[in-house]
Order: C-alpha cells, then sequence, then structure tokens
C-alpha cells in the first residue's frame, strides 16, 4: 500500500471525465490520498459533490477563489502533492500546458509545480492526430512530462481511431508503480520487442511480414502492469504506445538490436517481434524503375539475430530470455529446435498458417517450450496471453531471487 504518498488529480472537459471516479477509487483502494482540481470543462461531465464524496476532500474549481488564493491555493496545491495528474487530458490542457498558459486554476497550478506531471490524453481522433496537438505533446516529453496513452477504439462521437482515454485500470497501475509499492516487478527491468521490422529495397519498397504487433504491445503493457520500468523497441506499427512504457520507434532489424543492446541491463528479454531474416545487400538509393522484360537482381544478405544476440550477451544477458516462433508447420517440433539454437530460456510457439488468424487478429494458441517440456495453453486473446506471461515472469523471477 502507498499510504502517505499525494496525488493532485486534475479532471479536465470531456466525455471520458467519468472515468475519474473509477481511478479515483482505485488510486484510493491502493492507499494513495487523493485531491481534484475539476476544470468548468470537466464539470460539465462529473459534479464536484460525487467528486468530493469519493476522495472524501474539498474540490477545487475557481482561481479566483477569495478564500482559497488567500493562501496562494494554486501553489499550495502543487505543493502538497507527490504527483500531479491530468485524467482526462483534453487538447486544450494539452495545449495551455505546453504553451504555459494560465488562465484558470488546472493550467495556473500545472505552471507553478515543480512536482512529476503525468497526462492521460482524451480527444477525438481528428484532434489528436492534428499536427498543433502532436507539437505540443512533443514539447512537454521534452521537459519530462509522462504521457499515458491514448488508447485506440471507438469513441462518444462515432468515430474510431486512437483518442480514447486509457483504462482507469492501466493510468492506476502507471501510477502505483511510479509510486514503487510492493507490485510484483517493482525494481526490476522488462526490454520487449515488437512488430514486424522493414528491411528496404529502395526509399519506397521494402521487405516485411504480417505482424501487427498486437502480441508484443500487449506483453508490454502487462510486464508494466506488474510494476517493472519496461523498454518496448518495436517496429513499424498502427499501435498506440502502450501506457507506462518507454517506446524506442524503429524500422530495420539492426536498430532493433541497436536499441536493445542499448537498453540493458534488463532483467528479462521478450523477443515477440517478427524480425525479417534476410535484407537486401545494399539498398538502392534512388526508386528501381521497371524496365520491360527485364527482373532487377536483388542480391540478398543476413539480418542480425536480435534473439540470439540478447542469449548470448555474457554478463548482460537478462536473467530470463524469451522467443517467439511463428510456424506454420510442426509447430512444437520446429520451436523446439529454435530454442536450443537460439539459446533462450523459453519459447513460445504460435501457429500463423493463413487460416489461423494469428497474424493480425485478436487471439493466439501458445506451445510454450523450455527446458522441462511443452506447456500447451488454450486458445485466448493476446490480451490473456500477455497477463499469463506476465505472471510466470513474476513467478520465475521472484522464485530465482
Amino acid at each position: 500500500m502507498l499510504h502517505g504518498k499525494r496525488v493532485l488529480l486534475i479532471i479536465s472537459g470531456g466525455i471520458a471525465a467519468y472515468k475519474s471516479l473509477e481511478l479515483i477509487r482505485l488510486l484510493r483502494k491502493n492507499g494513495l490520498a487523493v485531491r481534484c482540481i475539476l476544470t468548468r470543462g470537466g464539470a460539465q461531465f462529473v459534479t464536484p459533490l460525487s467528486v468530493s464524496a469519493l476522495t472524501e476532500d474539498k474540490v477545487y474549481t475557481d482561481l479566483f477563489s477569495l478564500t482559497d488564493e488567500a493562501e496562494m491555493g494554486h501553489i499550495q496545491l502543487s505543493r502538497d502533492a507527490d504527483l500531479v495528474v491530468v485524467a482526462p487530458a483534453s487538447a486544450d490542457i494539452l495545449a495551455k500546458t505546453a504553451q504555459g498558459l494560465a488562465d484558470d486554476l488546472a493550467s495556473t497550478t500545472l505552471l507553478a509545480t515543480d512536482k512529476p506531471v503525468m497526462v492521460a490524453p482524451a480527444m477525438n481522433v481528428r484532434m489528436w492526430r492534428h499536427e498543433a496537438t502532436q507539437a505540443n505533446l512533443a514539447v512537454l516529453l521534452e521537459r519530462g512530462v509522462r504521457i499515458i496513452g491514448p488508447d485506440e477504439g471507438d469513441m462518444a462521437c462515432g468515430e474510431f481511431g486512437p483518442g480514447r482515454l486509457v483504462e482507469p485500470e492501466e493510468i492506476a497501475a502507471v501510477i502505483t508503480a511510479y509510486f514503487g509499492d510492493s507490485s510484483p516487478l517493482a525494481g526490476r527491468r522488462a526490454l520487449v520487442t515488437s512488430g514486424p521490422t522493414h528491411e528496404p529495397i529502395d526509399p519506397v519498397r521494402y521487405i516485411a511480414n504480417r505482424s501487427s504487433g498486437r502480441q508484443g504491445h500487449a506483453i508490454a503493457a502487462a510486464l508494466a502492469r506488474q510494476g517493472a520500468e519496461t523498454t518496448l523497441v518495436s517496429g513499424p506499427t498502427n499501435l498506440p504506445d502502450p501506457a507506462g512504457v518507454d517506446v524506442v520507434h524503429i524500422e530495420t532489424a539492426q536498430q532493433m538490436l541497436d536499441a536493445c543492446l542499448s537498453a540493458l541491463p534488463a532483467d528479462v528479454a521478450i523477443c515477440a517481434a517478427a524480425v525479417a531474416d534476410w535484407r537486401i545487400e545494399t539498398a538502392a538509393k534512388e526508386k528501381i524503375k521497371k524496365t520491360k522484360g527485364k527482373l532487377p537482381t536483388l542480391n540478398m544478405a543476413e539480418n542480425p539475430d536480435v534473439l540470439a544476440t540478447l542469449s548470448a550477451a555474457g554478463n548482460k544477458r537478462p536473467q530470463l530470455v524469451v522467443g517467439f516462433a511463428a510456424e506454420t508447420e510442426n509447430i512444437v517440433a520446429n520451436a523446439q529446435a529454435k530454442r536450443e539454437s537460439k539459446g533462450c530460456d523459453w519459447l513460445l510457439a504460435n501457429g500463423v498458417s493463413p487460416d489461423s488468424g494469428t497474424f493480425g487478429g485478436a487471439d493466439n494458441t501458445i506451445h510454450l517450450i523450455s527446458a522441462d517440456g511443452v506447456e500447451d495453453w488454450p486458445r485466448m486473446s493476446k490480451e490473456d496471453v500477455a497477463e499469463r506471461l506476465a505472471k510466470r515472469v513474476v513467478a520465475t523471477l521472484e522464485g530465482a531471487a
């Protein structure tokens, strides 16, 4: 439990504000004291009375409150907190924070605080993708503000895409992990790879595979929820960055290997990325033009093996190294041979034949192969696979401690 730690929660406008009530409940359940600032927009969706009932504290709304500002309330609010969280964080409050505006209590407190700040954005997909919002986020990231989400999905406005507020359970997990509570993997470092790699043929063409990155991203998020300081090295995907995870975006296998080696030391490395085995030996600097009746000659070269390299990293080798094997036939036998050749501790084999629906799909069927044998998991969602794997990692690391 985190008794004694204090969170200042700023609730800004947007339909997602109703989720802040559940977030308050979860934070209080973990022993955190929560005090709230409710913006004028936020008060259109949740009432001060409901927020006050859950926090068991006064709710602050007005910059020009005579009582509060007689004691310089916006300064005191920022001083009293150990962490400032904005959830949901509208496009408006992100813009104000990035530009240093201070025209209400929330923005003034954010400008006055010297405490760590986390923001969980929530807005329409078009607003999220707008270059002004992305520029503001870049400014906030440079200043050390931690961005939680957003998720991708259906929105109240009827559109689909990134911009949904991360679920309260995930935001609460990021906050409790920040305070270093007794989460099972608190103090541990995790490295996860995800997605495909793109190996250029020329400036407009590349070699890749069908990996969506959904399984690797889910694993990174699950490890972060268990308290691990998690780095995700991801190839190109259409997925939002998982909450509470440090993400390194790469394109090629060599870039992925370099990023992984830079992320060491780690206690556990899980290589879920589908790395291209080969690349063009020398990619063309200009687009290869189509010539009728003549096919280009592409000289291939072998890519570095990320999993094998991490498994043989000497004194920098993670305590637990886990790989994935995407197979279309003889799944278990091929994966057993792969585990031996790679030198990893566990290998998670999954079938990716066209009728399996694994690549790009929501579900997965796993065969966990280790020195102890084969463990067959039932078909389940990729998120459930990630949770089960994370719990197994916890049990293994705790058993070896």
